[in-house]
């Protein structure tokens, strides 16, 4: 049995012994049905479940920190008189390669305040990023590239 599905199993059973039937419920019956799976990972066949999990947090939290950040850069050029905007069409070489990994990326891109992605090239191997703050080309794709991309690089494989 897969390990994911057999930790959905458990939260399962952990919410009908709760007897509340809540995402919160859920949550924590996850998190205790991966405790007692890891635990127990030795009499699971090799997997990658248990190296996958705390990346896709990490992720998820490198995530949050990035949208705080340019959601607070936004907001604050907004509430200021004077204009910090210096408007650029970055085109950033892709590292990710499946239709699904090059999705992902455009709309975690997208999704942060201040970025939009426009397009992908033909060959999907540069992806066209419009941003607010440009000051310097090179650095803003080496800030996507060493952080986004290659965090969802590590969850993705």
């Amino acid at each position: 049995m897969n390990p994911f599905l057999f930790n959905i199993l458990l939260a399962i059973a952990w919410m009908m012994l709760a007897g509340e039937v809540s995402a919160g419920t859920f949550a924590v019956g996850m998190v205790v049905g991966y405790l007692i799976l890891w635990f127990s990972r030795s009499a699971w066949r090799k997997t990658s479940y248990f190296t996958k999990i705390p990346l896709v947090i990490r992720f998820v939290l490198y995530f949050l920190k990035e949208l705080a950040v340019a959601n607070l850069k936004v907001a604050f050029d907004i509430v200021t008189p004077r204009d910090y905007m210096e408007p650029g069409v970055i085109a950033v070489p892709l590292d990710v390669e499946t239709d699904i990994e090059v999705t992902l990326f455009a709309n975690l891109v997208t999704l942060t305040p201040g970025t939009l992605s426009l397009d992908v090239s033909p060959d999907m191997k540069t992806l066209y990023v419009h941003a607010l703050y440009v000051k310097d080309a090179e650095r803003f794709r080496r800030e996507l590239k060493n952080g986004l991309e290659k965090r969802l690089i590590e969850v993705m494989r």
